[in-house]
């Protein structure tokens, strides 16, 4: 039980903290906000609201790494170092991919919606 309230408490801080340094995890949380009352009205089962929510928290997670990624990487040098730039595009090529998942998803759910397919 333990180990459980410390894992809590790590993750409670490591959102906390990557909340305050990043504007990219802010503005995320923010499209969480919406779209957790958005999927429920556009989302034409449970399952397919659940999807839409899930594939926003999917970019959460992956910005979340993106972040850690980063912060590592500065954190080992300030100096340009090419390798670091490339495992920094990486991980935003990571928040990119996952971007465009979410918003074909989101795609397909309004056309479904609309009566498109």
């Amino acid at each position: 039980m333990l180990r459980f309230w410390r894992a809590t408490i790590n993750t409670r801080n490591g959102l906390a903290f990557a909340i305050r340094s990043e504007a990219a995890i802010r503005e995320e949380l923010v499209a969480l906000a919406l779209a957790l009352p958005l999927a429920w009205l556009i989302g034409i089962t449970t399952m397919r609201s659940v999807e839409m929510v899930a594939a926003v928290v999917m970019v959460l997670v992956v910005e979340l790494l993106n972040t850690a990624i980063e912060k590592l990487a500065d954190r080992l040098t300030t100096e340009h170092d090419p390798q670091i730039g490339r495992v920094k595009d990486m991980g935003s090529a990571a928040v990119g991919v996952a971007l465009v998942m979410a918003g074909l998803f989101w795609l397909f759910a309004i056309a479904e919606r609309i009566g498109l397919i």
